[in-house]
């Protein structure tokens, strides 16, 4: 029996509030046509402005740490739970994100993680202590995790199979919006009132989230029949002929129902453990590179690496991390997945090998002054961890999954981004203690195997449905006829 959400995601989807674009011609087996785009790109927006709040959620801590240990007189432990508590919460938002998806719907999913965000907010913005600053940041944490999921599977099962790519790495473009926002703004703003900027996004996104449908392939797989094909049309246009879209995902749906129900020791069968592998070890890589560590904590890095003041290469990172990501949108679709991921992280690779000749040179007192390079350094890692590492592991984590197990396995996937996360941005203070330079150059070998990682274990999926990568991927949905 459907749920009062289910029934609102139903409802909502039968009568979307967002204008419908009229077309002509075919948009058929989820290829794009004029009018399909322009919804697309109505709703993406919307889903987005999550993102926004994800970005601003990790860049906050960076600019604000002086100010919250000075004005709450905080030690560098306290302060680094704070910073790393946000991940706590995350893990626990991930745990339950496929569930709540599943169960809300993908648009419910997004409203329960505004809610949260914005109490968190609050909380941090008129904190009188230690603790509400810790309960508003794993308020936070939560929202982002669930977010963190829902946002590109919502985007990539509403999105035309070859524009999904680029769709889809909006998200990771407005993740670094919303970072380089906070790192801008945090440099000229309290603290306080920085946290209160955090809302807006939140407010945003939950009155956007009433003029989008739900996605179509979430009605398909929980019984909704006349919703799903209301939604299909409206995302592709009045006027589109969308029944070869329509009729394969119908068939993949049924065929995905006749599989037993699913548990999260499921994912772990033969069937589904390439997927497995290759979702789980790039959001393990993607993390344990080191970007936590770098965002959280910035302004410290260039201090400590000779910088008189963190802000200018605060700053400076804000400002190459928004056009890379939006060169990464432009080359998804073109360039392929692949390729940008294995780019990417030998870029990352590089830009802590330069960090970390930074601080070897000053604690071994070179002659030449090297700390130039940690500004350089943080700068190449940056621009190439947002060209790819940043947006595409969760673009391949949205395809890759059949959607009876996308709940059990987006949880999966995103518990493990968000420990990574939470090691390293707790450990990274720390680890600067025993040796900066030794720190940065672990993070450099990890990057290092990302690159064969890639190489060997991850699919490309450009140019393909989602039921095509789906079956390819899992050997139990095979063989799989497109219609």
């Amino acid at each position: 029996m459907a749920g009062p959400m289910e029934r609102e995601g139903r409802d909502a989807a039968e009568k979307p509030l967002l204008v419908r674009v009229g077309g002509s011609g075919g948009s058929q087996g989820g290829s794009a046509s004029s009018s399909s785009v322009a919804v697309v790109v109505g709703c993406t927006a919307i889903a987005v402005a999550g993102s926004f709040e994800f970005g601003m959620s990790i860049g906050y801590s960076s600019p604000t740490q002086l100010g919250i240990m000075r004005d709450l007189r905080l030690s560098l432990a306290e302060y680094s739970v704070f910073g790393s508590i946000l991940t706590i919460g995350a893990m626990l938002g991930a745990i339950v994100s496929g569930s709540v998806a599943d169960r809300a719907g993908r648009r419910g999913a997004m409203a329960i993680s505004d809610v949260l965000c914005a109490l968190g907010y609050l909380l941090i913005g008129f904190s009188q202590s230690y603790w509400w600053l810790d309960i508003g940041r794993v308020l936070i944490g939560c929202g982002i995790g669930i977010l963190s999921y829902v946002v590109p599977v919502y985007i990539s099962e509403i999105t035309p199979k070859d524009l999904r790519g680029g769709f889809a790495t909006v998200n990771q473009f407005m993740i670094c919006c919303g970072g380089s926002l906070a790192f801008v703004l945090g440099t000229f703003i309290a603290w306080r009132t920085l946290a209160i900027v955090g809302v807006v996004p939140c407010l945003v996104q939950l009155v956007g989230l009433l003029l989008i449908p739900e996605s179509p392939r979430w009605l398909a797989r929980f019984g909704h029949p006349g919703a799903f094909t209301g939604a299909l049309q409206t995302l592709r246009g009045h006027g589109t002929d969308i029944s070869e879209e329509a009729s394969e995902i119908k068939v993949f749906t049924e065929k995905l129902q006749r599989l037993p129900k699913s548990k999260m020791l499921d994912l772990f069968q033969k069937e589904y453990i390439r997927a497995v592998i290759a979702g789980v070890g790039l959001m393990a890589l993607q993390q344990l590179g080191g970007v936590n560590g770098v965002l959280f904590y910035a302004s410290e890095v260039f201090v400590s690496a000779g910088f008189s003041s963190g802000n200018t290469g605060t700053v400076a990172m804000a400002v190459v991390q928004v056009p890379m990501v939006g060169l990464g949108v432009l080359l998804m679709d073109k360039a392929g997945r692949r390729p940008l991921l294995m780019i990417s992280a030998a870029g990352t690779c590089v830009g802590c090998l330069l960090v970390g000749l930074s601080f070897l040179s000053k604690e071994q007192h070179w002659e030449r002054d090297l700390n130039v390079l940690a500004l350089a350094g943080l700068l190449v890692f940056i621009g190439s961890f947002s060209l790819g590492m940043g947006g595409i592991p969760w673009v391949i984590m949205s395809e890759i999954f059949p959607i009876n197990m996308k709940g059990s396995a987006g949880s999966l996937v995103t518990l493990v981004s968000w420990l990574g996360s939470w090691i390293v941005s707790y450990a990274f203070n720390f680890l600067l203690i025993w040796s900066s330079y030794g720190t940065f150059f672990i993070f450099a070998a990890i990057c290092g195997l990302t690159v064969v990682f890639v190489h060997r274990l991850v699919p490309e999926t450009k140019g393909r449905t989602l039921e095509e990568i789906q079956a390819s991927m899992n050997s139990s949905l095979t063989p799989f006829h497109k219609y």
